[in-house]
């Protein structure tokens, strides 16, 4: 040993400025087990963040919004073991843009992302360089926001990167304590920033979210105790929350839809990408992650605009609209029963509104586009494309992923609900629902199959909302249903039948022969929730007028309501309508826009008839 370090003087080829000791390194085991601590302790304070939430809308789901973002984290790069610091980050922020949710988890998104970027692929990082991580992140997420407001998530943000510089001594739980100090501070501070919070007398939700993620790991430094083990297994059922976005009553109209998706591709511009939505005239507006994937949050008009504006950059993915204005009625109604369906029934916007009929949109694909049916497309827009397109549409069920959310977010604000779905019998749609209830509120979430679709799945709708609306309780409510199911009667009849020729849903081999013969044929749907030629009419003269005889003379006596659908052809199914009207008297009657479910395979200028004792 030498000498003088024996006696503690330092080697006379070494001086107090040129010594320097090991600095502790952070690597990535502990990085993930500290994460999933952070993770783990905003998931569980989300029903208190969803409580104080009332910026920048008091829609009452940025505890919900962040657990859903963490979640898609937890059960993706925090489930995988042997990770270096870098390559984890890299993969948590990748996860976090696929799967965030509202503005403060696209703005979290975007920091874990800009930490990423600015770690690189070291397998253990130092202090000082996990300090410049942070700093870039803030920086990263103040840059993802048109108009960036402090006093919220960005300002907390803010003060924790300037808390971890100058970069820590040998105590890395002295250094991070010191930085969580910082966001506390400025947490408590919000309310002196933003009116909307001292009037309300809560701090922001948001900030307070990144502060309970702090907050988590925190208690992971100071003791170690966290289970890093099967933890994509044991996340709770409902951690795919509420993505639903509310607003007040008096929102601006304008910007009804709460829109987000995902954009896929190499070298994304984004600041092309904020002049197109800017161009669409979209606020709160968000737009998160890398150059090969964006997640885009905005409040719009037309969520269909929005995703065709997205598409022109890369591919789009995960698309998801929520209508802000049914979720305040939500907020702000008494009834103890949320009704629900899909976007197989067919209803008056009216009576959707006037009830607070919330629905759950199917996928409809033309070639290589998804869209959400009835929302990212409207019917209207279905049947042109349907006409000058090549392309068979095709619809499928939407995934059990979409339930959840609206039916999380529904059960955050009734003591139950009732979903009332496309028959079982032609669609995966009521099994996507039954999937989402059991992994959910099994005990608080009722499905009932209508064994319909179109107008007589509208009708069943309606009778389920008004008596949500009168105070029933689900089990009263789901009576009823079981006695209408079998009266709820629907015939469908199709002006061109090329259309199911082309889907399978006709053989081939009857076009012709339907064709010479000036035949338009009658579908029923049947008992067992299928749908079967029973008839038909020749020639094609008055064909709404002979329609509505066929179907008035088998149609029960007494007193009943009807709706009638069309696919495309308003004054044909207004003449059936005034039809009917004459012959059977109806107590109530409407005439509706038949959707993708029935137009997909009967085609423009089909007609549906749904009769239901009033």
């Amino acid at each position: 040993m030498d000498k003088s370090a024996a006696s503690g003087r330092l080697p006379r080829h070494m001086n107090a400025a040129t010594l320097s000791f090991p600095q502790p390194l952070i690597r990535g085991p502990a990085l993930r087990r500290a994460l999933i601590a952070g993770a783990r302790r905003v998931i569980a304070q989300r029903e208190l963040l969803n409580k104080i939430n009332v910026f920048p809308v008091p829609d009452g789901d940025t505890g919900s919004n962040l657990a859903f973002t963490l979640g898609g984290v937890l059960t993706g790069a925090l489930s995988r073991r042997g990770q270096g610091a870098g390559d984890l980050l890299r993969r948590v922020g990748e996860d976090a843009v696929d799967g965030a949710r509202g503005n403060s988890g696209a703005i979290l998104a975007q920091f874990l992302t800009g930490v990423a970027e600015a770690a690189g692929d070291a397998r253990a990082l130092e202090a000082a360089a996990l300090a410049r991580a942070v700093r870039a992140g803030a920086t990263s997420a103040r840059q993802a926001l048109s108009d960036p407001k402090e006093g919220t998530i960005l300002s907390v943000i803010s003060a924790f990167a300037d808390g971890l510089e100058p970069a820590a001594d040998d105590d890395l739980g002295d250094w991070f304590r010191r930085a969580l100090e910082r966001s506390r501070q400025a947490l408590a501070a919000t309310p002196t920033q933003l009116a909307v919070l001292a009037r309300a007398g809560v701090v922001d939700a948001g900030a307070q979210g990144f502060v309970d993620l702090l907050e988590g790991i925190h208690d992971f430094i100071a003791s170690g105790a966290v289970d890093a083990s099967g933890v994509a297994e044991d996340l709770p059922g409902d951690l795919e929350a509420a993505q639903a976005h509310g607003e007040l009553a008096d929102a601006d109209p304008e910007h009804r839809w709460c829109s987000e998706c995902l954009v896929v591709g190499e070298g994304l511009d984004r600041a092309a990408l904020r002049a197109a939505v800017g161009d669409l005239g979209a606020s709160c507006v968000v737009i998160a992650g890398s150059s090969s994937r964006l997640r885009l949050h905005a409040h719009v008009a037309a969520p269909s605009q929005l995703f065709e504006a997205a598409a022109r950059f890369g591919r789009v993915e995960s698309t998801k609209a929520d209508d802000m204005h049914a979720q305040a009625r939500t907020a702000a109604g008494a009834a103890g029963v949320a009704v629900i369906t899909d976007s197989a029934a067919d209803l008056p916007e009216q009576e959707m509104s006037r009830l607070n009929v919330h629905m759950v949109p199917a996928r409809v694909n033309f070639g290589d586009q998804d869209y959400l049916d009835k929302v990212g497309l409207s019917t209207a827009e279905f049947y042109r494309k349907m006409r000058s397109e090549m392309v068979l549409p095709r619809t499928s069920q939407p995934p059990p992923g979409d339930f959840r959310r609206q039916f999380e977010f529904l059960l955050s604000h009734h003591r139950e609900l009732v979903y009332v779905g496309l028959s079982r019998a032609v669609s995966g749609t009521l099994q996507s629902a039954e999937t989402a209830a059991q992994r959910g509120h099994p005990d608080r979430t009722h499905v009932f199959d209508t064994g319909n679709a179109s107008a007589g799945e509208g009708l069943l709708v309606l009778s389920a909302a008004e008596l949500a609306a009168e105070g029933a309780g689900a089990e009263r409510i789901l009576a009823e249903l079981a006695r209408l199911k079998p009266l709820t009667l629907t015939w469908a009849l199709a002006r061109d039948i090329s259309h199911a020729v082309r889907g399978g849903r006709i053989p081939a081999w009857a076009k012709a022969p339907v064709q010479w013969l000036g035949l338009t044929p009658i579908a029923r749907v049947k008992p067992s929730g299928r749908l079967g030629v029973v008839g038909g009419l020749f020639g094609k003269d008055r064909v709404p007028e002979r329609y509505a005889a066929y179907v008035a003379r088998r149609v029960p006596a007494g007193k009943l309501r009807l709706m009638v659908g069309h696919c495309d052809a308003a004054e044909d199914g207004q003449r059936v309508l005034d039809a009917l009207r004459e012959r059977l008297s109806p107590e109530q009657s409407w005439l509706v826009e038949t959707g993708s479910a029935v137009g997909a395979h009967a085609g423009p200028g089909a007609l549906v008839v749904s009769v239901q004792p009033a």
